[in-house]
């Protein structure tokens, strides 16, 4: 494993040591054992795409391991002005040992990887969100003890999020239920991996994709560079909302996801999220501990 791109690059073994040391350094934390894996190692955060939990979580993730982070903004970099991806690549690869990104085209991740020569991270792009999965799988997996044969199911938009729930979900040996308007379904490359699993599901009625599961997700119905599309989007998943109904369908114990920011009152309910706002809010912590663990793998060496 040299970068993380995106999940559909690991192996479900890959997925699975990721998350045993994420279980380790939390502990670690917890019982306030140092872990200076990264002494000495300078991590640069590029953001096109502005963030809340990305941001300090890795900022504070790469502090933790002995590790220095420097934040670049599309305003600091001369990328911003024009200067094409594969020269400022091969500049920060000579002063850096890695690089987080968090942008808007994946094709602008993959160019990174490919001419860097040092290990990239996908914070996010509109395709998907790997680090923000790996955290959702630890987090189901600290509730359950297990993933396999647990059904997860997602209510709404086809986005970067439902694209990196079904690969992780499915290699994970997760059953996956998608719920989405006819129009906003996961990418066509996403279904086409999902087609070779029988325990894949996907509909457009969200009570049925509920039905018996054990984690129910959403997500925003208009995400970062989508708000003209506000007033479209909310009539298209009026009745995709993550409410008392729908959960009355998923298992009585059944956990909620939200990978925030929460808009109480469209994708999910006060009532429902309030309910279930130790599970998310663990799930948000879970970031730190999860992108530690792809840092500590990808550059910490052997």
């Amino acid at each position: 494993m040299k970068h993380l791109l995106k999940l559909l690059d690991l192996s479900t073994e890959e997925i699975k040591e990721i998350l045993d040391l994420a279980d380790q350094l939390k502990y670690e934390k917890k019982h306030n054992i140092p872990h200076k894996l990264l002494e000495g190692k300078s991590v640069g955060l590029i953001f096109q795409k502005s963030s809340t939990r990305t941001r300090v979580s890795f900022e504070t993730g790469i502090y933790q391991l002995g590790g220095q982070p420097l934040f670049l903004s599309a305003r600091d970099l001369q990328i911003g002005r024009g200067e094409p991806v594969q020269d400022t690549a091969r500049v920060l690869s000579r002063y850096l040992d890695g690089i987080m990104i968090r942008t808007y085209e994946q094709k602008e991740v993959e160019d990174l990887a490919e001419l860097g020569g040092i290990p990239v991270i996908n914070g996010l792009t509109d395709f998907c969100h790997p680090c923000q999965v790996l955290a959702d799988l630890m987090t189901i997996r600290e509730k359950y003890g297990k993933l396999e044969g647990l059904k997860m199911c997602y209510i709404g938009d086809g986005n970067n999020m439902a694209n990196s729930l079904i690969v992780g979900g499915l290699k994970m040996g997760m059953k996956v239920s998608v719920a989405t308007p006819k129009n906003y379904r996961p990418d066509a490359s996403v279904l086409e991996f999902a087609s070779a699993y029988p325990e894949f599901f996907l509909t457009e009625n969200p009570l049925e994709a509920a039905k018996d599961a054990d984690v129910v997700f959403t997500d925003t119905w208009a995400s970062m560079g989508q708000e003209s599309e506000k007033e479209e989007r909310a009539k298209a998943f009026a009745g995709y909302q993550v409410n008392d109904m729908l959960m009355a369908e998923a298992k009585p114990d059944a956990m909620v996801q939200h990978c925030l920011p929460a808009y109480r009152g469209q994708e999910i309910t006060e009532k429902v999220f309030e309910e279930h706002a130790d599970e998310i809010f663990e799930e948000a912590e879970n970031r730190l501990h999860a992108q530690k663990a792809v840092m500590v793998t990808l550059m910490a060496g052997k």
